[in-house]
């Protein structure tokens, strides 16, 4: 296995337009990256920066409405749509909470589709007026995205073109708008915007954020710093796509920290837009056949599981249960 000492930035374009040379190497470079950090690093990605920087507007403007504006688009106990308010998410085991406030946007369908009654609708604010057409915009650029990223990484595992896409087509995938706040000086000692965690879904798609702060933790047990530059896509395995190749590719422990330095200066809002990818709800965790393991009871490490019965788990150790 390749080694490094930063997480590897890799252009999408190798794969999508590149020769069969090109992208072999893409689809190699993509599954050491993965295997070895749990994280890459996209450019050359068919996400527009046009498009980012309306994000970030819209998101920004949204989380400077008043506390009483966002709280009446809040959904549900498990908060898979809408708006879930400042304090409310602790990772896993995590003691205090996280110091953030955050928005999830699900997948749309009409009223008529055979899928409109297994996830829940969207709720969508009245202000900014291009909220929705916005995230809707970018929740797809993102899908496409992620989807050509783990046809990429198929063949490494064995696997065929299809397996990915007939697990995650369609699947229930959240857009994340993340806002951290200034941290404030009564905040609890032991909260951090983002305490150490591993991310619940099969790939992360994360837009680089706009102010530093996230850092994984690498093979010698030290913090790493992911910094990149923001029209990048910073991505990384989930729980579920280590749990599928029986931990072949990890789901990397990371974190948001603290500021640190002059309060006027750093201790400024953070905003950042991660796309979880999630299989459909009824599709089965099941360890890939090529990632069995001959000395292991059973050859996998976990016993079958869907997606949404993990997904329940899951939530319910972050504070999110129903």
């Amino acid at each position: 296995m390749t080694a490094y000492d930063a997480v590897p930035e890799l252009s999408l374009a190798a794969f999508t337009e590149g020769d069969a040379a090109a992208r072999a190497g893409f689809q190699e470079a993509l599954y050491e990256g993965l295997a070895y950090f749990g994280f890459v690093i996209l450019k050359d990605h068919p996400v527009s920066k046009e498009l980012l920087a309306r994000a970030y507007a819209a998101s920004a403007a949204f989380f400077a409405l008043g506390e009483e504006d966002k709280l009446a688009h809040m959904v549900g106990a498990d908060g898979q749509r809408g708006y879930t308010p400042f304090g409310r998410e602790h990772a896993k085991d995590a003691s205090a909470p996280d110091l953030k406030e955050f928005w999830h946007v699900g997948r749309e369908f009409p009223p008529d589709d055979k899928l409109a009654d297994v996830y829940p609708p969207n709720v969508w604010p009245d202000r900014p007026g291009d909220f929705r057409q916005t995230f809707l915009e970018l929740y797809a650029a993102l899908e496409g995205a992620g989807l050509l990223m783990l046809d990429a990484l198929a063949p490494s595992l064995g696997l065929g073109p299809e397996y990915f896409r007939d697990m995650a087509g369609e699947g229930n995938s959240i857009l994340r708008l993340l806002h951290y706040p200034p941290v404030p000086e009564v905040a609890d000692p032991a909260s951090v915007r983002a305490a150490a965690h591993e991310d619940i879904n099969l790939i992360t798609i994360l837009v680089a954020a706009n102010g530093a702060g996230l850092q994984l933790l690498d093979r010698n047990g030290e913090w790493l710093p992911v910094e990149t530059d923001p029209d990048n896509l910073i991505v990384d395995a989930g729980d579920m796509l280590a749990r599928i190749t029986n931990g072949r590719i990890p789901a990397t422990t990371h974190r948001v920290v603290n500021p640190e330095g002059p309060t006027e200066i750093v201790n400024v809002s953070r905003y950042s837009m991660p796309f979880f990818m999630h299989p459909r709800p009824d599709a089965v965790l099941s360890c890939i056949e090529s990632c069995r393991d001959p000395e292991i009871e059973g050859r996998a490490r976990y016993p079958d599981i869907t997606a949404m019965d993990f997904l329940r788990e899951r939530l319910a150790e972050i504070g999110l249960g129903g």
